[in-house]
């Protein structure tokens, strides 16, 4: 079975937020409500060292003017 590469999907983007990084502020704005706060773990699903990091990491990319 061939695959034509002009009609196949890009790679999926992991889900883990280990992967994201502050540059990317549309990964980082699904842990993020419509008003600016940051979504507490009890709603993102994520662990403790993962709701640290995703904090950081909005915190940093606030810092540069990358997100709102």
């Amino acid at each position: 079975m061939s695959t034509n590469t002009e009609t196949s999907d890009p790679p999926a983007r992991s889900l883990n937020p280990s992967d994201f990084e502050y540059m990317d502020p549309n990964a980082l704005s699904r842990f993020v409500t419509g008003t600016g706060k940051i979504l507490p773990r009890r709603i993102t699903g994520l662990t403790a060292k993962q709701q640290r990091r995703i904090t950081k990491m909005i915190k940093r990319s606030r810092n540069m003017l990358l997100m709102h």
